[in-house]
Protein backbone atom coordinates (compact mmCIF):
# COMPACT_ATOMS: atom_id res chain seq x y z
CA UNK A 1 0.00 0.00 0.00
CA UNK A 2 0.98 3.47 -0.72
CA UNK A 3 2.02 5.88 2.24
CA UNK A 4 -1.18 7.68 3.00
CA UNK A 5 -1.11 11.51 2.76
CA UNK A 6 -3.75 14.03 3.62
CA UNK A 7 -2.89 15.18 0.85
CA UNK A 8 -1.14 13.79 -2.18
CA UNK A 9 -0.01 16.92 -4.30
CA UNK A 10 2.82 14.41 -6.58
CA UNK A 11 0.50 11.42 -7.10
CA UNK A 12 -1.20 14.71 -8.68
CA UNK A 13 1.27 16.04 -10.27
CA UNK A 14 2.31 13.00 -12.12
CA UNK A 15 -0.64 12.77 -14.20
CA UNK A 16 -0.07 16.30 -15.71
CA UNK A 17 3.60 16.73 -15.39
CA UNK A 18 4.70 17.28 -18.64
CA UNK A 19 1.61 19.93 -19.74
CA UNK A 20 2.70 21.89 -16.61
CA UNK A 21 6.47 21.21 -17.29
CA UNK A 22 6.14 22.88 -20.64
CA UNK A 23 3.71 25.38 -19.86
CA UNK A 24 5.81 26.50 -16.94
CA UNK A 25 8.94 26.76 -18.82
CA UNK A 26 7.34 28.94 -21.54
CA UNK A 27 6.35 31.32 -19.37
CA UNK A 28 10.11 31.38 -17.92
CA UNK A 29 11.59 31.37 -21.67
CA UNK A 30 9.18 34.38 -22.77
CA UNK A 31 9.91 36.07 -19.16
CA UNK A 32 6.38 37.62 -19.17
CA UNK A 33 6.23 36.73 -15.17
CA UNK A 34 3.63 39.35 -14.10
CA UNK A 35 -0.03 39.66 -16.08
CA UNK A 36 1.49 37.60 -18.90
CA UNK A 37 -0.75 35.71 -21.66
CA UNK A 38 -0.98 32.26 -19.09
CA UNK A 39 -2.78 35.18 -16.50
CA UNK A 40 -5.53 36.63 -18.60
CA UNK A 41 -6.53 32.91 -20.27
CA UNK A 42 -6.78 31.24 -17.02
CA UNK A 43 -9.05 34.44 -15.73
CA UNK A 44 -11.29 33.58 -19.46
CA UNK A 45 -11.40 29.77 -18.56
CA UNK A 46 -12.22 30.31 -15.04
CA UNK A 47 -15.33 32.35 -15.99
CA UNK A 48 -16.37 30.40 -18.57
CA UNK A 49 -16.00 27.63 -16.34
CA UNK A 50 -17.70 29.25 -13.23
CA UNK A 51 -20.42 31.24 -16.12
CA UNK A 52 -19.56 34.32 -14.27
CA UNK A 53 -19.45 37.42 -16.31
CA UNK A 54 -15.35 38.95 -14.64
CA UNK A 55 -12.61 36.99 -12.91
CA UNK A 56 -10.18 38.78 -10.74
CA UNK A 57 -7.04 36.80 -10.38
CA UNK A 58 -5.13 37.81 -7.13
CA UNK A 59 -2.49 36.73 -5.40
CA UNK A 60 -4.50 34.98 -2.38
CA UNK A 61 -7.40 33.72 -1.31
CA UNK A 62 -6.93 36.02 1.78
CA UNK A 63 -6.46 39.05 -0.37
CA UNK A 64 -9.43 37.74 -2.66
CA UNK A 65 -11.80 38.71 0.66
CA UNK A 66 -10.07 41.90 1.57
CA UNK A 67 -9.89 42.90 -1.70
CA UNK A 68 -14.03 42.47 -2.66
CA UNK A 69 -14.65 44.21 0.81
CA UNK A 70 -12.42 47.17 -0.10
CA UNK A 71 -14.34 46.85 -3.61
CA UNK A 72 -17.73 46.67 -2.25
CA UNK A 73 -16.66 50.55 -0.44
CA UNK A 74 -17.22 48.98 2.73
CA UNK A 75 -16.31 51.74 5.35
CA UNK A 76 -14.64 51.31 9.15
CA UNK A 77 -17.16 50.58 11.47
CA UNK A 78 -19.44 48.95 9.11
CA UNK A 79 -20.77 45.23 10.70
CA UNK A 80 -19.83 42.18 8.31
CA UNK A 81 -22.05 39.05 9.35
CA UNK A 82 -19.94 35.86 9.13
CA UNK A 83 -19.50 32.44 10.53
CA UNK A 84 -17.73 31.58 13.94
CA UNK A 85 -16.39 28.33 12.51
CA UNK A 86 -14.28 28.33 10.06
CA UNK A 87 -10.69 29.38 9.10
CA UNK A 88 -9.04 32.89 10.69
CA UNK A 89 -8.66 34.83 7.29
CA UNK A 90 -12.55 35.55 6.67
CA UNK A 91 -12.93 37.52 10.25
CA UNK A 92 -9.20 38.47 9.87
CA UNK A 93 -10.19 40.81 6.70
CA UNK A 94 -12.71 42.58 8.33
CA UNK A 95 -10.25 43.63 11.06
CA UNK A 96 -8.02 44.50 8.62
CA UNK A 97 -10.03 47.32 7.36
CA UNK A 98 -11.27 47.83 11.01
CA UNK A 99 -15.09 46.84 10.34
CA UNK A 100 -16.76 45.04 12.94
CA UNK A 101 -16.98 41.51 12.50
CA UNK A 102 -20.42 39.57 13.84
CA UNK A 103 -19.51 35.98 14.40
CA UNK A 104 -22.63 33.69 14.47
CA UNK A 105 -23.10 30.10 14.69
CA UNK A 106 -23.39 27.58 11.56
CA UNK A 107 -25.83 24.93 10.92
CA UNK A 108 -25.07 20.77 13.12
CA UNK A 109 -25.15 19.13 9.69
CA UNK A 110 -23.71 21.24 7.66
CA UNK A 111 -21.32 23.34 9.57
CA UNK A 112 -22.17 26.20 7.25
CA UNK A 113 -23.81 29.73 8.62
CA UNK A 114 -27.09 29.52 10.12
CA UNK A 115 -29.54 31.72 8.31
CA UNK A 116 -31.59 31.86 11.56
CA UNK A 117 -28.64 33.07 13.55
CA UNK A 118 -27.93 36.02 10.43
CA UNK A 119 -31.10 37.30 10.59
CA UNK A 120 -30.82 37.28 15.00
CA UNK A 121 -27.73 39.14 14.23
CA UNK A 122 -28.26 42.30 11.99
CA UNK A 123 -28.71 45.84 12.72
CA UNK A 124 -29.20 48.97 11.47
CA UNK A 125 -25.06 48.97 10.80
CA UNK A 126 -24.87 45.52 9.09
CA UNK A 127 -23.75 45.65 5.07
CA UNK A 128 -22.62 42.31 4.34
CA UNK A 129 -22.73 38.58 5.07
CA UNK A 130 -19.79 36.45 4.63
CA UNK A 131 -20.62 32.68 4.13
CA UNK A 132 -18.18 30.40 3.68
CA UNK A 133 -18.72 27.24 1.52
CA UNK A 134 -16.94 24.96 4.21
CA UNK A 135 -15.13 21.97 3.89
CA UNK A 136 -16.57 22.21 0.04
CA UNK A 137 -20.26 21.89 1.14
CA UNK A 138 -22.31 24.76 -0.18
CA UNK A 139 -23.75 27.23 2.03
CA UNK A 140 -27.67 27.61 2.21
CA UNK A 141 -27.80 30.68 -0.58
CA UNK A 142 -31.42 30.63 -1.08
CA UNK A 143 -32.11 31.88 2.39
CA UNK A 144 -29.05 33.81 2.33
CA UNK A 145 -29.69 35.70 -0.88
CA UNK A 146 -33.13 36.45 0.45
CA UNK A 147 -31.93 37.90 3.97
CA UNK A 148 -29.65 40.10 1.54
CA UNK A 149 -32.50 41.39 -0.30
CA UNK A 150 -34.85 42.06 2.36
CA UNK A 151 -31.85 44.44 4.61
CA UNK A 152 -30.32 44.93 1.60
CA UNK A 153 -26.97 43.59 2.38
CA UNK A 154 -24.12 42.72 0.09
CA UNK A 155 -23.50 38.70 0.07
CA UNK A 156 -19.45 37.93 -0.59
CA UNK A 157 -19.21 34.49 -0.62
CA UNK A 158 -15.93 32.56 0.44
CA UNK A 159 -15.30 30.05 -1.77
CA UNK A 160 -11.80 28.91 -1.02
CA UNK A 161 -12.67 25.48 0.01
CA UNK A 162 -16.17 24.40 -3.03
CA UNK A 163 -14.55 25.81 -5.72
CA UNK A 164 -16.40 23.27 -8.11
CA UNK A 165 -18.89 22.57 -6.06
CA UNK A 166 -22.76 23.12 -7.55
CA UNK A 167 -25.45 24.49 -5.46
CA UNK A 168 -29.19 23.85 -6.58
CA UNK A 169 -31.70 26.49 -5.88
CA UNK A 170 -35.18 25.89 -4.72
CA UNK A 171 -36.46 27.39 -8.19
CA UNK A 172 -34.68 24.72 -9.81
CA UNK A 173 -31.61 26.35 -10.82
CA UNK A 174 -28.13 25.02 -11.03
CA UNK A 175 -25.07 27.53 -10.23
CA UNK A 176 -21.40 27.38 -9.11
CA UNK A 177 -20.47 28.75 -5.75
CA UNK A 178 -18.63 31.62 -5.83
CA UNK A 179 -20.78 32.62 -8.31
CA UNK A 180 -24.19 33.83 -6.67
CA UNK A 181 -23.60 36.39 -4.56
CA UNK A 182 -22.55 39.77 -5.38
CA UNK A 183 -19.13 38.89 -4.78
CA UNK A 184 -16.84 35.51 -4.90
CA UNK A 185 -13.53 34.83 -3.48
CA UNK A 186 -11.65 31.91 -3.69
CA UNK A 187 -7.79 30.28 -3.13
CA UNK A 188 -5.50 28.62 -4.81
CA UNK A 189 -3.17 27.31 -2.31
CA UNK A 190 -1.70 23.98 -3.18
CA UNK A 191 -3.72 22.21 -1.03
CA UNK A 192 -7.22 23.34 -2.64
CA UNK A 193 -9.25 21.46 -5.01
CA UNK A 194 -7.96 23.95 -7.59
CA UNK A 195 -5.01 24.62 -6.26
CA UNK A 196 -1.53 26.03 -8.21
CA UNK A 197 2.26 25.74 -6.63
CA UNK A 198 2.26 28.73 -4.48
CA UNK A 199 0.25 31.35 -3.74
CA UNK A 200 -3.04 32.28 -5.72
CA UNK A 201 -6.06 33.45 -5.78
CA UNK A 202 -9.33 35.56 -7.55
CA UNK A 203 -12.40 37.25 -7.24
CA UNK A 204 -15.62 36.54 -9.09
CA UNK A 205 -18.51 38.94 -9.93
CA UNK A 206 -21.50 39.54 -11.86
CA UNK A 207 -20.89 43.56 -11.56
CA UNK A 208 -19.76 45.98 -14.22
CA UNK A 209 -18.72 48.79 -11.93
CA UNK A 210 -17.38 46.61 -9.08
CA UNK A 211 -15.46 44.41 -11.53
CA UNK A 212 -13.78 47.66 -12.82
CA UNK A 213 -13.21 48.86 -8.91
CA UNK A 214 -11.81 45.36 -7.98
CA UNK A 215 -9.58 45.51 -11.02
CA UNK A 216 -7.80 49.02 -9.62
CA UNK A 217 -7.53 48.21 -6.23
CA UNK A 218 -5.47 44.58 -7.50
CA UNK A 219 -2.41 47.01 -9.14
CA UNK A 220 -1.84 49.78 -6.99
CA UNK A 221 -5.39 51.68 -7.59
CA UNK A 222 -4.06 52.10 -11.29
CA UNK A 223 -6.25 51.60 -14.33
CA UNK A 224 -3.46 53.95 -16.61
CA UNK A 225 0.62 53.30 -15.69
CA UNK A 226 1.04 55.99 -12.67
CA UNK A 227 -2.07 57.26 -12.24
CA UNK A 228 -3.71 56.34 -8.96
CA UNK A 229 -7.55 56.73 -8.84
CA UNK A 230 -8.48 54.25 -5.70
CA UNK A 231 -6.67 53.49 -2.74
CA UNK A 232 -5.20 49.99 -3.87
CA UNK A 233 -3.23 47.08 -2.61
CA UNK A 234 -0.12 44.73 -5.24
CA UNK A 235 -2.16 41.59 -5.16
CA UNK A 236 -1.47 40.07 -8.16
CA UNK A 237 -1.36 35.80 -9.76
CA UNK A 238 1.84 35.24 -11.57
CA UNK A 239 1.99 33.69 -14.76
CA UNK A 240 3.55 30.45 -13.52
CA UNK A 241 0.94 29.98 -11.31
CA UNK A 242 -1.57 30.62 -14.12
CA UNK A 243 0.15 27.92 -16.16
CA UNK A 244 -0.23 25.44 -13.39
CA UNK A 245 -3.62 26.28 -13.43
CA UNK A 246 -4.59 26.07 -16.53
CA UNK A 247 -3.42 22.70 -16.76
CA UNK A 248 -5.29 21.66 -13.65
CA UNK A 249 -8.68 23.56 -14.34
CA UNK A 250 -9.86 20.80 -17.38
CA UNK A 251 -9.32 18.27 -14.88
CA UNK A 252 -11.21 20.04 -11.87
CA UNK A 253 -14.59 18.13 -12.50
CA UNK A 254 -12.91 14.79 -12.79
CA UNK A 255 -10.93 16.13 -9.69
CA UNK A 256 -14.06 16.99 -7.65
CA UNK A 257 -15.36 13.32 -9.53
CA UNK A 258 -12.49 11.25 -7.53
CA UNK A 259 -12.88 13.43 -3.78
CA UNK A 260 -16.85 12.34 -4.23
CA UNK A 261 -16.33 8.79 -5.07
CA UNK A 262 -13.84 8.81 -1.88
CA UNK A 263 -15.96 10.20 0.51
CA UNK A 264 -19.17 7.53 -0.83
CA UNK A 265 -16.58 4.74 0.10
CA UNK A 266 -15.33 6.33 3.44
CA UNK A 267 -19.28 6.99 4.49
CA UNK A 268 -20.47 3.74 3.37
CA UNK A 269 -17.72 2.19 5.38
CA UNK A 270 -18.06 4.45 8.38
CA UNK A 271 -22.60 5.51 8.64
CA UNK A 272 -23.05 2.65 10.63
CA UNK A 273 -20.69 2.84 13.02
CA UNK A 274 -22.50 3.93 16.42
CA UNK A 275 -20.42 7.40 17.95
CA UNK A 276 -19.67 8.47 14.00
CA UNK A 277 -21.78 11.06 11.86
CA UNK A 278 -20.05 11.07 8.15
CA UNK A 279 -20.44 14.52 6.09
CA UNK A 280 -24.16 15.48 5.57
CA UNK A 281 -25.27 16.09 1.66
CA UNK A 282 -28.24 17.66 0.06
CA UNK A 283 -29.75 17.05 -3.43
CA UNK A 284 -27.21 15.64 -4.47
CA UNK A 285 -23.25 14.53 -4.40
CA UNK A 286 -22.21 17.40 -6.90
CA UNK A 287 -23.12 20.25 -3.64
CA UNK A 288 -20.26 18.68 -2.04
CA UNK A 289 -16.75 18.87 -3.34
CA UNK A 290 -14.72 17.38 -0.34
CA UNK A 291 -11.94 19.43 0.15
CA UNK A 292 -11.97 17.97 3.51
CA UNK A 293 -13.63 14.80 4.15
CA UNK A 294 -14.90 15.65 7.91
CA UNK A 295 -16.76 13.13 10.69
CA UNK A 296 -17.79 13.88 14.30
CA UNK A 297 -17.20 11.80 16.83
CA UNK A 298 -19.81 11.74 19.74
CA UNK A 299 -18.69 10.84 23.30
CA UNK A 300 -15.32 12.80 24.16
CA UNK A 301 -13.44 10.32 21.86
CA UNK A 302 -12.15 12.15 19.05
CA UNK A 303 -8.87 12.81 21.04
CA UNK A 304 -8.50 9.48 21.66
CA UNK A 305 -9.54 8.40 18.20
CA UNK A 306 -6.87 10.88 16.34
CA UNK A 307 -4.22 9.25 18.68
CA UNK A 308 -4.35 6.09 17.61
CA UNK A 309 -4.62 7.11 14.18
CA UNK A 310 -1.57 8.71 14.64
CA UNK A 311 -0.19 5.13 15.57
CA UNK A 312 -1.39 3.45 12.82
CA UNK A 313 -0.02 6.07 10.47
CA UNK A 314 -2.73 7.80 9.53
CA UNK A 315 -2.68 11.19 8.82
CA UNK A 316 -5.96 13.38 10.13
CA UNK A 317 -6.35 17.38 10.59
CA UNK A 318 -8.72 19.02 13.29
CA UNK A 319 -10.21 21.57 11.64
CA UNK A 320 -10.90 24.13 13.53
CA UNK A 321 -10.00 23.28 17.55
CA UNK A 322 -10.71 26.69 18.64
CA UNK A 323 -13.70 28.77 17.69
CA UNK A 324 -12.75 32.63 16.08
CA UNK A 325 -14.58 34.11 19.22
CA UNK A 326 -12.40 32.19 21.74
CA UNK A 327 -9.50 33.20 19.76
CA UNK A 328 -7.23 35.74 21.41
CA UNK A 329 -7.07 38.34 18.52
CA UNK A 330 -10.99 38.55 18.02
CA UNK A 331 -12.62 37.84 21.84
CA UNK A 332 -15.35 40.86 22.25
CA UNK A 333 -17.77 41.14 25.24
CA UNK A 334 -20.34 41.51 22.78
CA UNK A 335 -20.41 37.79 22.38
CA UNK A 336 -22.43 35.67 24.47
CA UNK A 337 -21.46 31.87 24.56
CA UNK A 338 -24.92 30.86 25.02
CA UNK A 339 -24.70 32.32 21.27
CA UNK A 340 -22.59 29.42 19.38
CA UNK A 341 -23.90 26.06 20.90
CA UNK A 342 -22.97 24.35 17.86
CA UNK A 343 -19.92 25.84 17.06
CA UNK A 344 -18.62 25.09 20.50
CA UNK A 345 -19.79 21.57 20.15
CA UNK A 346 -18.20 20.99 17.33
CA UNK A 347 -14.52 21.71 17.71
CA UNK A 348 -14.73 19.34 19.94
CA UNK A 349 -16.09 16.33 18.12
CA UNK A 350 -14.42 17.07 14.51
CA UNK A 351 -11.57 15.35 12.64
CA UNK A 352 -10.98 15.41 9.16
CA UNK A 353 -9.62 12.16 7.17
CA UNK A 354 -7.19 12.03 4.44
CA UNK A 355 -9.04 13.51 1.03
CA UNK A 356 -7.50 13.88 -2.08
CA UNK A 357 -7.75 12.90 -6.04
CA UNK A 358 -5.13 10.08 -5.64
CA UNK A 359 -6.63 8.38 -2.38
CA UNK A 360 -7.39 4.04 -3.43
CA UNK A 361 -9.19 1.89 -2.47
CA UNK A 362 -6.74 -0.04 -0.04
CA UNK A 363 -5.97 3.74 1.50
CA UNK A 364 -9.81 3.99 2.30
CA UNK A 365 -9.79 0.16 3.80
CA UNK A 366 -6.93 0.80 6.13
CA UNK A 367 -8.06 4.21 7.45
CA UNK A 368 -11.55 3.03 7.60
CA UNK A 369 -10.85 -0.43 8.98
CA UNK A 370 -8.08 1.39 12.09
CA UNK A 371 -11.65 3.24 12.55
CA UNK A 372 -13.44 -0.24 12.73
CA UNK A 373 -10.80 -1.11 15.27
CA UNK A 374 -10.85 1.85 17.42
CA UNK A 375 -14.89 1.22 17.91
CA UNK A 376 -14.66 -2.28 18.67
CA UNK A 377 -11.93 -1.87 21.15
Amino acid sequence: MKKIQMVDLKGQYEKIKEQVNTSVLEVIDTTSFINGPEVHAFQKELEDYLQVKHVIPCANGTDALQIAMMGLGLIPGDEVITADFTFAATVEVIALLQLTPVLVDVEPDTFNIDPNAIRRAITPKTKAIVPVHLFGQTANMDAIMEIAEEHDLFVIEDNAQAIGANFHSKGGAIRKTGAIGHVGSTSFFPSKNLGCYGDGGAIFTNDEALAHSIRGIVNHGMYERYHHDVVGVNSRLDSIQAAVLRAKLPNLDTYNKARQKAARKYSEALNDINGITVPYTENSDDTHVYHQYTIKIADGKRDALAQYLSKKDIPFGIYYPIPLHSQKAYKDERYNEADFPVTNQLVKEVISLPMHTELDEEQISYITGAIKDFFNQ
